[in-house]
């Protein structure tokens, strides 16, 4: 079924239906999952959707919603002497408020990219006289490893593995856009990794304080297709409650162990989102047990908010309230090959999406 045209022909007749119904009414639909947009895009899934219904791209890509302090402060850090400097692919590139990190390579500084966090375990056993610096930005899905690997490094007594603490926890983020002003959103497509690892009930408070449905999805076409049609029945019954449509790998209570190893380092902390300014109980910190492997603080550093370059709309296209064809530097000025925000850098960003199917001749927006 998930690769099976008919049914997704199935469920777009059924939208169309319900959004005849809801006509004249515009419904506003938000997915705030990087690898959601790419498959939306990629897909072509705005062309089958009634003209009523529109999907709206959030705060779905971590590298993205880092904001450019923090990427100045591990650039910083990676130029001192005797730090190696770990990140992410997504993240090498990401231009802070003086360069990348992937320019402080090119200047000299030993910054290396890795695709686990199990892999720094190995790398500070190997490099005993140096600093390993760990630039953990991500969402719920990545935390539990870098959890894990902390409590390893832990037991194990390896003094010299930290970590810059740039996670972030979705459900509060959605619950500044439910309240948004500039941006109302009818009903929230949510991310099947994150939801597996903190459960679908994590975002009970979006769907019962602000009253903007819930349903969590996978990441074929076919997901997402069911999704849209869930959140509509909930938008027509002016219900507003979370539902899985990705039962396969989702449930409501998530990955209790996960859960557990997570807590037992990290804990919940005010987190300052690119876009959004600060955002309460949003990004992950460490606990008082595991506050020596804090890599700001070991260093004495004060990390200051930064600024975005001038004319960069990412932090409103993160927001939804703007899209990649608006911001004048798209497609021009800023490039993959040639960066000014991150949001076209990392494969999750929006803007990456839409530049690669503009580059490949299709034009879905």
């Amino acid at each position: 079924m998930l690769n099976d045209p008919r049914a997704a022909v199935r469920l777009v007749r059924e939208i169309e239906g319900i959004a005849l119904r809801l006509a004249p009414r515009r419904v506003t639909l938000m997915e705030v999952c990087g690898t959601h947009t790419a498959v939306i895009v990629k897909s072509g899934l705005r062309r089958l959707l009634p003209k009523n219904i529109q999907l709206v791209s959030g705060p779905g890509c971590p590298v993205c919603v880092t904001p450019p302090g923090l990427i100045d402060a591990a650039i910083t850090l990676a130029g001192r002497p005797r730090v190696i400097l770990v990140t992410f692919g997504d993240m090498l590139r990401v231009p802070g408020g003086g360069g990348s990190l992937e320019a402080a390579r090119a200047g000299g500084a030993d910054v290396r990219v890795i695709y686990s966090p199990t892999e720094l375990f190995a790398l500070a056993r190997e490099n005993r006289s140096s600093r390993i610096v760990f630039f953990s930005a991500g969402f719920e899905t990545t935390a539990p490893s870098v959890a894990w690997t902390l409590m390893q490094a832990e037991r194990s007594g390896i003094e010299n593995l930290f970590v810059i603490a740039a996670n972030k926890l979705l459900p509060p983020a959605l619950e500044v856009l439910a309240q948004a002003p500039d941006l109302r959103i009818d009903g929230f497509i949510c991310p099947g990794h994150v939801s597996a690892i903190i459960g679908a009930s994590a975002f009970e408070a979006v769907a019962r304080t602000h009253h903007v449905p819930a349903v969590v999805s996978g990441f074929e076409p076919v997901d997402i297709l069911l999704a849209v049609l869930m959140l509509l029945r909930q938008v027509q019954a002016a219900k507003a409650l979370v539902e899985i449509a990705y039962m396969r790998a989702v449930t409501f209570g998530g990955n209790r162990r996960a859960q557990v190893i997570i807590r037992t380092v990290f804990k919940r902390v005010d987190s300052e989102w690119r876009g959004f300014s600060l955002i309460p109980d949003s990004g992950l910190g460490f606990t008082k047990g595991y506050a020596r492997f804090d890599a700001v603080m070991e260093a004495g550093m004060a990390v200051e908010s930064g600024r975005p370059a001038p004319g960069c709309m990412c932090g409103e296209i993160l927001r939804g309230v703007k899209s990649p064809e608006e911001c004048g530097l798209f497609g021009t000025t800023c490039t993959p090959e040639t960066p000014i925000g991150p949001c076209i850098v990392s494969s999750e960003g929006t803007c990456a999406a839409h530049y690669n199917q503009k580059t490949a001749g299709i034009d879905d927006f």
